[in-house]
């Protein structure tokens, strides 16, 4: 496990980077819509038929994500230098853009 400051500066550059990719792609796209809330990022589609929710989880040291009745904990890799979900590899910005892209049936969104 990497110690609480390198989670914290790890975590804040990586959900930074996905507040950017989210931002330019709300204006973009007009389905969803972007809140950061005290580092509580919320996702939230304006069919009104859910969010997503990522936060970091400082005490395990992971970032979870909140979409589509699962939960999703990414831990850090060092060997990548992101945080990554274990199960299939994903780093943060490429798990929350497949699950934009299942949410809203739109094969032509991206996180860049």
């Amino acid at each position: 496990m990497i110690d609480e400051s390198t989670f914290r500066r790890e975590s804040d550059h990586a959900l930074e980077s996905l507040k950017q990719s989210l931002i330019a792609a709300e204006d973009n796209d007009g389905t969803f819509e972007f809140e950061d809330n005290n580092g509580v990022m919320n996702i939230i589609f304006e069919d009104g038929s859910s969010k997503f929710v990522v936060t970091p989880n400082t005490p395990i040291r992971q970032i979870w994500i909140s979409a589509q009745a699962t939960s999703y904990k990414l831990d850090w890799s060092e060997s990548s230098r992101a945080f990554t979900l274990s199960k299939t590899g994903e780093d943060l910005k490429t798990l929350i853009e497949r699950l934009l892209r299942e949410q809203l049936n739109d094969p032509t969104i991206t996180l860049t």
